[in-house]
């Protein structure tokens, strides 16, 4: 489970927020009518205060009313709405503004990080080379003009036109590596499956897949209703569904890093613009904009892990739980101190801790952008939705051979699922998903 901070999901990425100060607790009485305080004045009074209250109300059942209110780490409902400037005036939070779905990269990468999220895979069929193409291009054409016009707001579902505005969401498309080799297509040629690694519980029917889908929203029905959607668009382009899994992230004040199901700080840090053109994305050409997507499904035995003592769980993470701080380090985005040892001659940071087995400093500086989300499919079944992203599979390689090794959060983690996609370019205005790819 590669979930250095260092290596982790975007610092500047949406997160879950508290719900708002300031909504009404509780309401006045009038006194009956004919009491010393009734009367012409005292009436436009309370009138004039009840329709400021009723307004307050409003303004909270309004947010109330949808699952992702307040969920994608703005202080509005996560919708775009035309009344906004009028909910500010009653004193509402101010709304989102849309998540453009065109633009050089996919949105799934450039937007924020929604609360909700959705992984399916698809296959497509073998056939013939040229109708296999024909099918590809197809599917990523319609993907392309549902998702633009969800984001745009004409959705073209009427599930998805909110009361109080337009849904947030953001999307990813990929190739898988065996579809890319069947239609010889002009990917990178470090596109593989990651090998086997020591540990690994792998479900095939859970993992791979010739097209990789992301989907993410501020709200479950959002996301629903658009995977729906987008599965219909599949089975009628001739493509076969492999597996979904959906994911979450916890609530959590905005700016602030969430904490995974063992409660530990994940995700402190990204690489920047200049760190991500060297790691992440393709070298200048086609792939510039393009990057290769790693998925692991981990589960995690959070009931294991929360029996240890304090002590033991931070040995093995390297990071203090209260503030996410390294052991050598006071606030949560101190760099990591590897060499700095006790008097006894004991590391600080243990040698097999998980922060310095994933720390770049092993690794000549490579970094993965990280957009992970928890997962909770069964009491015994939950954990981390690994989703890392880099410009040659070996970076992840890499790492999860030194953590496969000797990881020591490994008796609490099993890896049961994993897939590869090359994550296209994104769509500038006017064209579609893959134009670059297929022609």
């Amino acid at each position: 489970m590669p979930t250095e901070p260092e290596n982790a999901s975007p610092s500047e990425s949406a997160r879950p927020s508290d719900p708002p100060a300031g909504s009404p607790a509780g309401s006045s009485v009038a006194p009956p009518a004919g009491s010393p305080a009734s009367g012409p004045g005292r009436r436009r009074a309370l009138l004039a205060a009840g329709a400021v209250l009723a307004a307050g109300i409003g303004a909270a059942v309004g947010e109330l009313a949808h699952p992702g209110a307040l969920l994608d780490g703005s202080s509005g409902s996560g919708r775009t709405s035309a009344g906004a400037a009028a909910g500010a005036a009653a004193g509402a939070p101010p709304t989102e503004a849309a998540i453009p779905f065109h633009g050089a990269r996919q949105s799934g990468l450039t937007g924020p990080q929604l609360p909700s999220t959705r992984l399916l895979a698809f296959d497509l069929p073998p056939n013939s080379a040229a109708a296999d193409r024909n099918s590809l291009r197809t599917l990523l054409a319609d993907w392309t003009r549902l998702l633009s016009a969800t984001a745009a707001g004409t959705p073209p579902d009427p599930r998805l036109r909110g009361d109080d505005g337009l849904p947030r969401t953001t999307s990813l498309v990929g190739l898988g590596p065996a579809l890319a080799a069947r239609l010889a297509l002009a990917v990178p040629a470090g596109l593989a499956e990651p090998p086997a690694f020591p540990g690994d519980r792998l479900d095939p029917a859970r993992g791979g897949g010739d097209l990789l889908l992301q989907l993410s929203a501020a709200d479950p029905w959002t996301l629903a209703v658009l995977t729906e959607l987008a599965g219909t668009a599949a089975r009628s382009a001739g493509a076969v569904p492999r597996w979904s899994q959906s994911g979450f992230l916890p609530p959590t004040r905005p700016g602030a890093t969430p904490r995974n199901l063992f409660g530990f700080k994940d995700g402190t840090a990204n690489p920047d613009e200049d760190a991500a053109r060297q790691w992440v994305w393709g070298p200048p050409g086609p792939h510039e904009n393009a990057t290769v997507l790693v998925y692991r499904r981990i589960r995690m035995d959070t009931a294991a892990f929360a029996a240890l003592s304090a002590e033991r769980q931070e040995a093995a993470m390297g990071r203090r739980a209260t503030d996410g701080a390294p052991l050598t380090g006071t606030a949560e985005h101190d760099e990591p101190d590897l060499y700095a040892k006790h008097p006894d001659g004991a590391y600080v940071i243990p040698a097999t801790a998980h922060v310095r087995l994933t720390g770049p400093r092993l690794d000549g500086g490579a970094r993965m952008l990280r957009r992970g989300y928890g997962y909770d499919d069964a009491p015994d079944d939950r954990g981390l939705l690994f989703a890392a992203f880099v410009r040659d599979t070996a970076q992840f390689t890499r790492v999860q051979s030194r953590l496969a090794e000797r990881d020591a959060l490994n008796p609490f983690l099993a890896h049961t699922a994993s897939a590869v996609a090359y994550v296209l370019p994104g769509a500038p205005p006017g064209t579609v998903l893959g134009a670059q790819l297929l022609g």
